[in-house]
């Protein structure tokens, strides 16, 4: 395996947007707490300790959490580490992609993970901890039914509503078996064990025995947020929300000041920027006139509506505005890492924290990275690609490819001399000796002139063989890598580079070649 790296600015991808909050956040000063370092986890440890008191409820909901299943191992130590007030969390979330959907699924959690390590040398006098947030509350169905294996599209076909975290996946056998029948001719891999262990009482147990399996080692802690302790912690901010509507007016405020400041607003708040959750329902709660109405559930007046939240405080999901908000109160986390996209919500949402008090996370952009497998990588050596050329348009490879290829091979300047000189010659030669001979000579010359543009024709032809040989290479090395013409890890699953069903060892790959120091673009390169 090689790893390469390339500034992002190389690969004419990305917004200004996106290559500030890399590499220069110090622009966004005004709308983060302190720019993404290193050097300030210490600080922002401090402030943390004294502003997070939920160590006790967090350690007994994740043990709730964790009943089931088996040796937790290192698992389990970190768990019982939170209840230290010397212990703090990196965390990334994602939504409960199907078999871990795209590629960046596992490099975001392994990204947390390459980080805590990091910041546990850096910091010996304080531990941390990895945490996945499953984002078992949404219910954009749609987003997550699908994955791409192998450039086949599997798709899980449910008629399910609600928060996907409570999907019954009792239906979800079929998408399994053909997941599997991938991997049929290696029956011993370790991808058969981690798909039995692909279950549960519903899709977000599910999505944790599987996360488990795959980041035990690394001692990774799955964090549920549809779990009643916890929203019990969240309760006052709820009931803060639906009486002040405050986080509209906060994220309204700063939207404003960053569309000013040439920023992009990645989302817009409601008025009341919760969901009343329950059953297979997850519906907007709307305000009108003292009224609070919920589609499929029915009206609630303003003390009705408190009052539920005080007997029921799990029936209240936060959207994209407070989840972040949720997230930080319940876990004793010093920074978040996710993707641009991620972060440039996270800019328009720090006066909601500050509106209760609680402390805004560092923000850092996960690492980003290309997958070359060792297919991919030997088309590429057959027709002399670079790495840095995958990153050039088709258009732009396939002219270059012929031009480097097409130069003195198919140029005949030389050749018709060359048959011009020899029948010349051949002429001369036949009338010295029987000057009768003129018409015959004639003839054989015409006639070996015809044979050399034949050879002629052919070296054409076989030239445009080879480049259309090329042509095709050129084409199916960007579908692979850039496919839809877009990031290869936004669209290939994570399995797909493990054809043998084994993928610990790809894991250990991807700890190795991650480095949460380096803002560049990763290429990863099998040999």
């Amino acid at each position: 395996m090689q790893v390469f790296q390339f500034h992002r600015h190389q690969l004419k991808r990305f917004n200004d947007q996106h290559l500030n909050l890399v590499y220069n956040q110090d622009v966004y000063s005004e709308y983060i707490h302190r720019d993404f370092s290193l050097q300030h986890f210490n600080q922002q440890a401090e402030e943390k300790k004294t502003n997070f008191l939920g160590r006790e409820v967090l350690v007994d909901s994740l043990n709730n959490q964790y009943q089931g299943i088996d040796e937790l191992g290192l698992v389990g130590e970190n768990i019982a580490s939170l209840a230290d007030e010397n212990t703090f969390t990196v965390t990334t979330g994602h939504q409960l992609s199907l078999f871990t959907g795209p590629l960046y699924f596992v490099v975001k959690i392994m990204h947390v993970i390459k980080l805590s390590e990091l910041l546990s040398e850096r910091y010996p006098d304080k531990k941390f901890v990895p945490v996945y947030w499953m984002a078992s509350e949404d219910h954009d169905f749609e987003e997550i039914r699908k994955i791409n294996l192998f450039g086949r599209e599997l798709e899980w076909e449910s008629n399910q509503t609600g928060a996907v975290g409570r999907f019954d996946i009792s239906g979800m056998d079929e998408m399994k078996l053909a997941v599997k029948d991938f991997f049929k001719n290696n029956a011993e891999a370790e991808i058969h064990q981690l798909l039995d262990n692909y279950s549960g009482n519903n899709l977000a147990m599910a999505t944790r025995s599987m996360v488990h399996e795959l980041f035990k080692a690394y001692g990774l802690v799955v964090v549920d947020g549809d779990d009643a302790e916890l929203k019990k912690t969240f309760a006052p901010v709820i009931k803060k929300e639906l009486t002040e509507k405050f986080s509209f007016e906060a994220v309204k405020k700063t939207s404003e000041s960053l569309k000013k400041d040439g920023g992009k607003i990645q989302v817009n708040p409601r008025e009341v920027n919760l969901f009343y959750l329950k059953d297979n329902i997850r519906s907007r709660i709307i305000e009108e006139g003292g009224i609070f109405s919920v589609d499929g559930v029915g009206s609630f007046s303003s003390e009705e509506l408190l009052e539920e939240v005080n007997a029921h405080p799990e029936r209240f999901s936060p959207n994209v505005i407070l989840r972040p908000l949720y997230q930080e109160m319940i876990l004793p986390n010093l920074a978040y890492i996710g993707g641009v996209g991620e972060m440039s919500y996270w800019l328009q949402i720090k006066g909601v924290f500050d509106a209760v008090g609680c402390l805004y996370p560092l923000i850092g952009v996960r690492n980003s990275l290309m997958w070359i497998d060792r297919g991919i990588s030997k088309k590429m050596e057959k027709i002399a690609l670079h790495i840095e050329d995958a990153f050039k348009s088709v258009d732009d490879l396939k002219r270059q490819y012929v031009s480097e290829h097409s130069g003195d091979e198919l140029d005949f300047r030389t050749l018709d001399a060359n048959t011009e000189q020899l029948t010349s010659l051949l002429k001369e030669m036949m009338i010295t000796i029987d000057a009768g001979k003129e018409q015959f000579i004639a003839g054989e010359t015409t006639r070996l002139e015809k044979q050399i543009d034949g050879l002629k024709q052919k070296m054409v032809k076989i030239a445009k063989s080879n480049h259309e040989s090329a042509m095709k290479q050129i084409d199916s090395i960007k579908d692979k890598l850039f496919p839809g013409n877009g990031l290869q890890e936004r669209s290939a699953n994570f399995f797909s580079f493990c054809p043998d069903g084994n993928y610990s060892d790809r894991l250990q790959w991807l700890h190795e070649a991650l480095d949460p120091e380096q803002n560049d673009f990763f290429v990863i390169r099998e040999s």
